[in-house]
């Protein structure tokens, strides 16, 4: 059984032959810490994007089998985005600049967290009217099927391959900031909802297109990351009112297409969200951050039964500390691996904290602990 059929059987509560070693990808300054150490070359590290041949080569290094939520799908955001440009030079290795999404943000030289965001372009109707409901529009250039095609059909491939479905309320906070999104819900609710479903509808076209045209794919995977350390930037009864019925629409779709297995990547404290998902037919959680709120699949197993999967939960931070934090995070995983329908991953990509032998260690022990 290869690895891409062992993981859809894990899901599915089936008999498999081997739990793959499944990773979320890497921050790029984690490889070029490792170029600099040697153990990796400059043109894996340009070379490298989730499912690139520049990943196949640092992941069989490393000992990972394939990175989850590698996907294909519809262009479902802004078409065409705004263009990118330097507004304002501070001369000091700082600088103002609109992106693609119409985002005034500060940019430093060397940094590398998120940066810090300025000012929106979408704000009230006017704006979205003139600058963002047009580019929201669904059309068949935001679909290739040949691209897909070959994607989905790749021979050479030992990994699911996703159908990817879009961001039904992430990419909306995106465009006009976490702030701005909930003075709208509170000033104007009818914009707020007529964006929420011109992104659903969107989504939902570029999707039945792709299945009209006989393209199949492994499964179906959304993302969003609306939730922090707390809990969701989203009050949980909204969200199930306003974006509960798009979820349930596109999974409705993928479900007639036999895709049973829908995912959904949220980083930071979803609980409050999850029974939001699972009975609009996501089933399927990931990365499951542990964050200092230690999150795990076990807790959601017991409320919410096997309709609940998950893919993710280890904590990538003991790739930090020494192989004994990693033996000690290989034990903790053991008994939720046994609940079944569970793959574990690092819990996000990979920081550049991370000590290289260490995430070796840890794939050769995964290996030996599940597959030995």
């Amino acid at each position: 059984m290869t690895n891409r059929e062992s993981a859809l059987a894990i899901l599915r509560y089936q008999p498999y032959g081997r739990l793959p070693i499944v990773h979320f990808g890497f921050w790029g300054e984690t490889l070029w810490k490792w170029h600099g150490e040697g153990h990796v070359t400059e043109e894996e590290v340009r070379g490298y994007w989730d499912g690139s041949a520049g990943e196949a080569s640092i992941i069989g290094k490393l000992g990972f089998d394939f990175g989850w939520g590698v996907s294909g799908g519809p262009h479902t955001g802004l078409m065409p985005g705004f263009e990118t440009k330097v507004v304002e030079d501070h001369g000091d290795g700082s600088r103002i600049v609109m992106n693609g999404d119409g985002v005034l943000i500060l940019q430093r030289d060397g940094a590398t967290s998120i940066p810090r965001e300025i000012d929106h372009t979408l704000k009230d109707r006017a704006s979205w009217e003139e600058h963002f409901k047009p580019r929201l529009q669904f059309s068949a250039e935001r679909v290739n099927i040949e691209g897909l095609r070959r994607f989905s059909e790749n021979p050479d491939r030992d990994y699911p391959a996703a159908l990817y479905c879009g961001s039904l309320y992430g990419q909306i906070r995106n465009w006009l900031g976490m702030e701005g999104l909930c003075y709208l819900m509170a000033d104007d609710e009818e914009l707020y909802t007529e964006i929420i479903d011109t992104v659903g509808d969107l989504c939902y076209q570029g999707v039945k297109t792709i299945i009209e045209s006989g393209l199949r794919f492994d499964y179906a995977h959304m993302w969003e990351d609306i939730c922090f350390r707390s809990g969701p930037l989203v009050s949980p009864a909204v969200f199930r009112e306003k974006v509960g019925p798009h979820y349930k629409r596109i999974t409705g779709l993928v479900n007639s297409a036999g895709m049973d297995i829908v995912s959904l990547d949220c980083d930071g404290c979803i609980d409050a969200l999850v029974p939001v998902w699972l009975e609009n037919g996501v089933n399927t959680m990931f990365p499951i951050e542990v964050g200092v709120w230690n999150a795990s699949i076990a807790p959601w197993r017991e409320q919410y039964g096997k309709d609940l999967r998950g893919v993710g939960g280890m904590n990538k931070n003991v790739f930090a500390e020494d192989f004994a934090a990693v033996d000690a995070e290989v034990e903790r995983l053991k008994p939720l691996v046994d609940l079944e329908g569970f793959i574990p991953c690092p819990d996000h990509r990979i920081p550049p904290t991370a000590i290289w032998d260490n995430v070796r260690y840890y794939c050769d022990r995964m290996r030996k602990e599940f597959n030995g």
